[in-house]
């Protein structure tokens, strides 16, 4: 059966950008140790944590317009193997109800340090994919102390990462364009259904409002990085390059014959990367 893959244009989630189509299903959704909800920075922000190995846990940080399991349902219960793993879903996304205020990496940022702070949980491995990526850069800059090691998949740092296309369709996005399994996650777990519009147009506006992060800055950044891309991803590749290069304690890993989409599908070449860049000292 062909399916649209959840996660499919984690980036692009609220433009009329064509969305890849991949071959197979997703397996039954891994079941948490532990969920809820946490009192974050005036959000109800849903949480959870799965698998009970010790040693640093792996927070993950979805793309934008998605879920925990639309962008990580194949690789999370890989993932929880080895490790344990800490996922949430951002301001308005999933199970979080929306707030009056904007979306913002920034602020998301600050949610994942609140979230860490509640859970107790001094310091962790952070793996964000597309629009988690850029939240990843942003808590790597802002709380070093927290992030022992950072995966950063498919994200930009500067606008030029993405082609001009891409900013073009994101002005004109519609709902009527948001990709198909996007809608059904969110209508499926949305505490308000009703905010699909609102959550829609605020999607659109946080891409939109996206400033570069300086060079300066990328130099600066503490952690210990895997920087991960498609060959074929809505992030140019030679993108990732710069950012791998411009990043004091980088790693690169170049998925082949991979697109946006499919780049937390790739289980079999993405879990042995991340065994051995997350199990090294």
């Amino acid at each position: 059966m062909t399916i649209v893959l959840p996660g499919a244009a984690a980036l692009a989630a609220c433009s009329s950008q064509p969305v890849a189509e991949v071959r197979g299903v997703l397996p039954a959704p891994a079941r948490a140790a532990q969920s809820g909800y946490a009192p974050v920075n005036g959000l109800s922000l849903y949480y959870e944590v799965h698998g009970d190995a010790g040693g640093t846990p792996l927070v993950l940080l979805h793309g934008g317009g998605s879920t925990i399991e639309t962008s990580f349902g194949r690789l999370l219960p890989e993932l929880v193997r080895t490790r344990r793993v800490i996922a949430f879903e951002q301001q308005g996304h999933g199970h979080t109800a929306d707030v009056e205020r904007p979306f913002s990496f920034e602020q998301s940022a600050e949610d994942t340090a609140a979230l860490l702070a509640w859970l107790g949980v001094p310091r962790a491995d952070v793996f964000g994919y597309s629009n988690g990526g850029n939240i990843a850069l942003e808590l790597g800059l802002r709380h070093p102390e927290l992030v022992r090691k950072l995966v950063v998949a498919s994200a930009m740092f500067r606008r030029d990462g993405l082609e001009d296309a891409f900013w073009d369709s994101m002005r004109k996005a519609r709902l009527e364009d948001m990709p198909a399994d996007l809608k059904a996650a969110y209508l499926g777990v949305a505490p308000r259904p009703g905010d699909l519009q609102r959550f829609h147009d605020k999607c659109v506006a946080r891409m939109l409002a996206f400033q570069d992060l300086p060079a300066e800055s990328m130099r600066a950044l503490a952690a210990e990085t895997l920087v991960v891309v498609g060959d074929r991803d809505i992030v140019r590749p030679e993108h990732a390059v710069e950012l791998f290069r411009l990043l004091p304690h980088a790693h690169l890993s170049v998925l082949p014959d991979t697109d946006h989409a499919a780049v937390t599908e790739r289980v079999a070449e993405l879990v042995p990367a991340l065994e051995a860049f997350l199990g090294a000292p």
